[in-house]
């Protein structure tokens, strides 16, 4: 048995670490002087591709869109065990909302053809929409499980799951090809292989409009891929017009930095009485209940 696997990472900044220089006067996130990362669930995602192919076999290609430094994510795929790689970027691609930019990954998924399983991260830091996943499913009209925090079962036709909800989880099924997005409760990633880091050090992409084969499956460790893939708006076979701004019908009206202060301090007694009290007007509030 030999699943063909698909995880779909991004190169995001590090919004966990943000200074003072991070936001510029206008509000917006100034990408220059924060680090570029890898998409935290992303990296979960792609672990549970690697715990699948380490148990029942498989190949996985990685695909990320982004501008031409995003290959930096893509070597990080390659240390950790992926088969194949491919850069999505294009001019046109630039200013994409979710609904340009699951297009636009449909489309190269298409491309590559043959998967039984897409895998992305719940979301990413920089957006914190988890849209992209769901909508690449709807485009690909594919089953979708979301939240995934545990892959119960899988084989070569259905995948068994436990999925986050709200008080509690639930254990679902869906046959083959489904779309999974993975949540950090699934595993801890695991670090990069030195033995692949050396092997794929020096590798650099190379723009390919070749139609997609499947020479990449006998790659491994002794027989390294020699490029990465870089496709652009051509490559895909994708509309210019439902790609970038032109397909994008999210528009920002407007940006505001909001800090939210105490504008006052009410002292709870520390007694039965007091605490009811504390619930009674949480409640009022509609904060809590």
């Amino acid at each position: 048995m030999s699943l063909q696997i698909i995880v779909m990472v991004k190169q995001v900044p590090d919004t966990h670490n943000v200074s003072g220089d991070a936001m510029k006067p206008d509000g917006t996130v100034n990408r220059a002087v924060l680090p570029a990362i890898f998409n935290p669930e992303d990296l979960n995602a792609l672990e549970e591709a690697i715990k699948i192919k380490e148990t029942i076999g498989g190949k996985i290609t990685a695909i990320t869109m982004g501008p031409p430094n995003a290959v930096k994510i893509l070597k990080e795929c390659l240390y950790r065990g992926v088969d194949d790689v491919v850069l999505v970027s294009d001019r046109k691609f630039a200013g994409a909302d979710t609904l340009a930019t699951s297009y636009a990954l449909k489309c190269a998924i298409e491309k590559v053809e043959k998967y039984d399983l897409v895998l992305c991260g719940r979301q990413a830091i920089d957006g914190d929409t988890a849209q992209v996943g769901p909508q690449i499913a709807e485009k690909l009209n594919i089953n979708q499980l979301t939240c995934v925090s545990e892959i119960v079962e899988v084989n070569e036709t259905d995948i068994t799951i436990k999925r986050s909800i709200e008080n509690g989880h639930e254990f679902l099924k869906s046959n083959m090809p489904v779309l999974l997005t993975v949540t950090n409760e699934a595993n801890e990633p695991r670090t990069p292989s030195a033995k692949l880091a050396v092997a794929y050090k020096n590798i650099s992409g190379k723009t390919s409009d070749e139609s997609y084969d499947d020479e990449y499956l006998e790659s491994g460790i002794d027989d390294p891929i020699s490029y990465i893939k870089e496709w652009n708006v051509e490559s895909i076979n994708a509309d210019p017009q439902l790609c970038g701004l032109s397909g994008s019908p999210t528009k920002v009206k407007k940006v505001q930095s909001v800090v939210l202060t105490a504008s006052d301090v009410k002292q709870i007694q520390n007694t039965d009485e007091g605490i009811a009290e504390l619930i009674n007007e949480l409640t009022e509030e509609h904060i809590i209940g």
